[in-house]
């Protein structure tokens, strides 16, 4: 019997990518920032678009990162191949961090970073309800669609709860999410010559 599914096609599900979307990398990446990732974007316009990897946690401890003698457990991650020096963060502080960028519901990028050193100082952040980025993911003008086009992401809805958890298997139990397609990917091998 010869199956009519194509598992490695994507089934684009006419979602517009935006910032507060996700892109889901197909499963033989050989990129190495991107392989088996999921990207949160925050930025999407006519110049490019802007977003961080939510699935590559890093162990450097806070302290390490901006010189403050500051005892806080922040979750770190690298957010993509741009410019690695510098630090970005996601939070759920709103109005709290001036110069804040709403991104959906109540996800905000970015914002001065002496309010939110202040606010960690006087113990009003919760690690929940921040995250550190070293780099960023970038695309010039129509690049993000020109690799969706060819199938190197699935653009999904984010589930806004997840976004903040600093979880190693979010590419995994996104796609268990996203239904019996997509679940076949979890069994493939990274590098399919190895199958």
């Amino acid at each position: 019997m010869k199956s009519e599914i194509d598992f490695f096609k994507i089934e684009h599900q006419n979602i517009i990518p935006k910032p507060g979307c996700i892109l889901i990398s197909e499963p033989f990446s050989r990129d190495a920032y991107f392989k088996r990732s999921i990207v949160l974007l925050t930025l999407n316009d006519v110049e490019g678009s802007v977003g961080f990897i939510l699935n590559k946690p890093v162990d450097v401890p806070f302290h390490d990162l901006f010189g403050e003698d500051i005892d806080f457990e922040a979750s770190v991650s690298l957010g993509g191949p741009v410019s690695v020096d510098r630090i970005d963060y996601l939070h759920t502080l709103g109005s709290k961090i001036p110069d804040s960028k709403h991104v959906v519901d109540n996800i905000y990028w970015g914002g001065n970073f002496e309010a939110i050193i202040s606010l960690i100082k006087a113990s009003v952040i919760r690690k929940e309800q921040i995250r550190f980025f070293l780099g960023y993911s970038g695309w010039s003008k129509d690049q993000l669609n020109s690799e969706i086009k060819n199938d190197y992401w699935l653009v999904s809805k984010a589930d806004t709860h997840t976004i903040m958890l600093n979880d190693r298997n979010y590419w995994k139990n996104t796609l268990q999410r996203m239904g019996k397609k997509y679940s076949v990917w979890l069994n493939l091998p990274e590098d399919p010559q190895f199958n």
